[in-house]
């Protein structure tokens, strides 16, 4: 817009320059043509007193004075003609091109200075709204940049439509301010010349009345598109009311995260120190795969980083809002952009997300972001079923009263109703220590997984770390990123009822308030079908596994949705043999209660990945039971087949030798007939067996 409006100026500069060029000459037309109207008129009075002047040798001549008498009369009838082609001048050549140089182009020079001071006010409102707090007292101040920031934005948009429709009108009036002072000039020209000249004046006429109804058209032409215009302006001031608040309801301007490409200005966080930085506003904009910034004035962008494989989150800024975070696909580059509002900073990361995914290089990149948005919609929404199938993972708030929930304001000694039947000691041990603090043991296998993935291939925040966390992570179809920070555990007795989590909620959230322990581990919860994780985001090295089939029970908190906990059950954890049992809380950016379904949703899926492997595993069985029967049925078989030969062989020795030639019997030996015996007990006893 701004390269089509420098243009727009260039041309306005170009016109005004040549109009100038244009009015100076004219002028000069029409001061020659007023010395000559009074030059003639006194030639006519000079003429006129010729008869009065008394010359030394001239003496009286009446012939000359009655001449000149009559020059002096069709002089002062010529100088009466050059004085109307004057006054013609003055009102059809010189009255236009006046009104066009004094009133038209002063108009839009003055409307460009109001634009610039308008975009300047707009931008000093946007600073200003850029470097408000997230404190909740300064919600006066708040409230006064905001409407600030809407009067300035209103205000120039009104001055940049009245701006672009002043430059758009200018097209019109150049045309007219140059052919009604041509066509003026002609007429006060023939009108004077008409007594002499009617042939002459006769084919003007035609010329110069076809020129008037141009130019009439051309007025008319102009006037309807000053009143489309005119209601182009309303129309857009009536519907571009919402879009003058700097953070908009996204529930009246839906946030779009189906956004392969997106542009617009940003805030960028620029290191000039070792804890000091500065925030420049630019304007980005995504080409391809590659993330470009402009700054006002320049005359092309420049390339901010490659985001293909990139990884992108919201961040928390201590002197900023609506701020995220983009990370290079090697992790060599990090850029933390703020954003105007919620709802350009969520699509802004759903764009990167979109486009890291290689999605704008599909044939309908937006349909096929909308299938995946969709999917992983789906994935992560509880349905009722599931819902009812699993109660105890999340609060039951039927038969609580409001005034009797457990906050994390609440007093050591109030209890909810529900817990008023429940002891307290039978939920969480008295004197149980509580850690604070993320204690994950950095062993050789974690130091390695760090120097690879830094080396290496770039982890990848939603399950693919390397190769070492290849088995659990890339076979599971659901992977879910959530950023937590860590508030506490402690172990516990109870597991039977959310009421625990509740319960060490409000120990932990005590405990911190008495000793005044406020920093918090920020991580990222990494939810999949086979286990929970949690993930440092700077180096994206696990700080900590647990295994999803060890979480019993997962619930947010009641009025603090921000507050979520699971219980942990691991066996074999005690000297005794006892199994341990701890509780996890977490705060996080999102609603606790997405966090609880999702987990949920993971052990749903793991019960039925579980019930088809047994599944799975049982039919393998009875294939490998009906293998074995099969093949007794063929020993069975070979079986019968060796007895028939042996009956067989037995039939064909019991017959009578025949007498050799020299007239002798055979005889059977003893080893044929304890062969004979040995093989008709063997027939018996494979029969009784079959």
């Amino acid at each position: 817009t701004r390269s089509l409006l420098s243009v727009f100026e260039e041309d306005t500069a170009s016109v005004s320059s040549y109009y100038h060029q244009l009015f100076q000459a004219m002028q000069r037309i029409y001061d020659a043509q007023n010395e000559l109207s009074a030059a003639t008129h006194l030639t006519s009075k000079l003429l006129k007193e010729y008869e009065k002047q008394r010359f030394p040798l001239g003496g009286d001549d009446e012939v000359m004075s009655s001449t000149l008498q009559q020059f002096a009369k069709v002089i002062d009838e010529l100088s009466s003609c050059h004085a109307v082609l004057s006054t013609q001048l003055a009102d059809a050549m010189m009255f236009p091109i006046t009104q066009f140089k004094e009133r038209d182009l002063k108009e839009i020079l003055t409307l460009k200075e109001v634009f610039q001071i308008s975009s300047d006010d707009h931008d000093t409102a946007i600073h200003r709204y850029s470097r408000l707090s997230k404190k909740k007292e300064n919600e006066k101040v708040k409230s006064e940049v905001m409407e600030d920031v809407y009067t300035s934005r209103k205000k120039q948009h009104q001055t940049m439509m009245h701006y672009f429709s002043a430059m758009n009108t200018l097209q019109y009036k150049k045309k007219i301010a140059l052919l009604e002072p041509l066509l003026g000039y002609m007429q006060a020209q023939i009108s004077f010349f008409k007594l002499g000249s009617e042939n002459l004046t006769q084919q003007w006429e035609d010329f110069l009345t076809n020129i008037g109804t141009s130019v009439q058209n051309v007025r008319r032409e102009m006037d309807s598109e000053v009143d489309i215009m005119q209601q182009t302006i309303q129309d857009l001031e009536q519907a571009s009311d919402l879009l003058y608040m700097p953070d908009p309801d996204p529930n009246k301007i839906p946030i779009n995260r189906n956004l392969t490409r997106k542009a617009g200005y940003l805030n960028i966080r620029n290191k000039t120190g070792l804890v000091s930085s500065t925030w420049d506003r630019q304007y980005f904009f995504t080409q391809g795969g590659n993330l470009m910034s402009q700054s006002r004035g320049d005359v092309a962008g420049g390339l901010v980083m490659d985001i293909d494989n990139c990884s992108v989150m919201a961040v928390d800024c201590e002197d900023r809002r609506f701020c995220f975070q983009i990370s290079s696909f090697d992790g060599k580059k990090v850029a933390i952009l703020q954003a105007e509002s919620r709802k350009d900073c969520e699509e802004w990361i759903a764009t990167i997300n979109n486009i890291s995914k290689r999605i704008y290089l599909s044939e309908n990149p937006e349909e096929t972001a909308a299938r995946v948005n969709q999917s992983a919609l789906e994935a992560v929404t509880p349905s009722p079923s599931f819902q009812q199938r699993h109660e105890s993972f999340r609060p039951s708030t039927q038969g609580r009263p409001r005034a009797g929930r457990t906050s994390s304001q609440s007093s050591a000694g109030s209890e909810s109703p529900a817990l008023s039947s429940l002891s307290l000691d039978s939920l969480v041990a008295p004197d149980t220590p509580i850690q604070f603090d993320i204690i994950s043991p950095v062993s050789e296998e974690y130091a390695t997984q760090a120097k690879s993935s830094s080396q290496g291939r770039r982890t990848n925040p939603f399950g693919e770390s390397g190769e070492s966390q290849s088995g659990d992570s890339e076979e599971s179809i659901l992977h879910q990123l959530y950023i937590v920070r860590f508030l506490g555990s402690m172990e516990v007795k109870a597991t039977e009822s959310v009421d625990v989590i509740y319960e060490t909620m409000r120990q932990i959230l005590a405990a911190r308030a008495i000793h005044n322990i406020f920093r918090m581990t920020e991580s990222h919860l990494l939810v999949t079908c086979d286990c929970l994780k949690l993930i440092d985001p700077q180096t994206q090295v696990t700080r900590l596994r647990f295994p999803l089939s060890s979480v019993v029970l997962c619930a947010s908190h009641q009025e603090n949705k921000r507050l979520f906990g699971f219980v942990l059950q691991t066996a074999g954890g005690r000297v005794d043999g006892r199994p341990v049992t701890v509780c996890y809380i977490f705060e996080s950016n999102n609603d606790g209660e997405k966090i609880c379904d999702s987990v949920g949703l993971a052990k749903q899926i793991a019960l039925h990945s579980e019930m088809d492997r047994k599944a799975s595993q049982k039919q393998r069985e009875l294939d490998k039971a009906k293998e074995k029967q099969q093949e007794e049925l063929n020993k069975q078989k070979q079986i019968e087949k060796d007895l028939e030969e042996q009956s067989r062989l037995i039939a064909a020795s019991s017959r009578p030798n025949p007498p050799s030639a020299d007239g002798q019997f055979l005889v059977l030996s003893n080893s044929q007939s304890e062969d004979s015996d040995a093989g008709e007990d063997g027939r018996k006893k494979g029969e009784s067996e079959a």
